[in-house]
């Protein structure tokens, strides 16, 4: 079947699926994975995905008194969000370090290509230099790409990894957020593997019940608020 035609199979949003989504088969080619993070960069402007991140870096500043950090960005993909807190920064006067992850060898290039400041590691987040630490560390998008028992190991991560706090923001799984998904990709023409991957993503998100469970497998202490539109913005500040 087509992403663009009528969907043919039962949908249920009782519990996360586990269906695979095509940005994450490690055979997409690099026009294919360039297309669709070119789409979905407006898909992020479309519902307001960098919101969270950008008011915890705010609340966060204000809390702490940061004027200098250090910042690695896991998921990363072109890199849409280290150019917004590289433009925070700057009108913050807090200078910063940023580094981004991403584990698909074509996302560094795209990003360098669209002019995203700082590092760019190429790996599995497992993968990176253990005694590697960093004031923040962000994630945003990515976690619903994660089944469970992975999710509670990252958790574990990222709090392991940041020193000073953490942001997690990803999406609600809801019936409306998948109606919109379905609706909008194909109205606006969006690539393929966007299309396809767009209402799956939503499936494969979280209510909150998700999280408190995941948080306490993992034994992670975090924060958990709601945003608009259809988002979990989890999290904590150490200080």
């Amino acid at each position: 079947m087509s992403p663009g035609a009528a969907p043919q199979r039962a949908v249920s949003l009782a519990t996360r699926s586990d269906r695979e989504e095509w940005m994450d088969d490690e055979a997409a080619t690099e026009p294919d994975f360039a297309g669709a993070l070119r789409d979905l960069a407006r898909v992020n402007r479309l519902t307001f995905a960098l919101r969270p991140t950008m008011l915890w870096l705010e609340r966060f500043r204000r809390e702490t008194g940061a004027t200098r950090l250090s910042i690695l960005d896991v998921g990363a993909g072109g890199g849409d969000m280290l150019r917004a807190i590289a433009r925070w920064g700057e009108r913050r006067g807090v200078a910063l370090e940023l580094a981004a992850l991403d584990r698909s060898p074509w996302a560094a290039p795209y990003a360098a290509a669209a002019g995203t400041p700082g590092e760019f590691i190429t790996c599995d987040l497992f993968d990176l230099d253990p005694a590697r630490r960093f004031d923040v560390v962000l994630c945003a998008q990515f976690t619903h790409h994660l089944p469970d028992p992975v999710l509670v190991e990252f958790l574990r991560w990222i709090d392991a990894r940041a020193t000073r706090g953490w942001l997690i923001s990803d999406i609600h799984r809801h019936w409306l957020a998948w109606g919109f998904a379905w609706v909008a990709t194909r109205a606006m023409r969006y690539h393929p593997m966007v299309i396809h991957d767009s209402t799956i993503s939503v499936e494969r998100s979280f209510v909150r019940a998700d999280w408190d469970r995941v948080l306490a497998e993992a034994g992670v202490e975090a924060e958990l608020r709601w945003r608009f539109p259809f988002r979990w913005a989890v999290g904590r500040i150490k200080g």
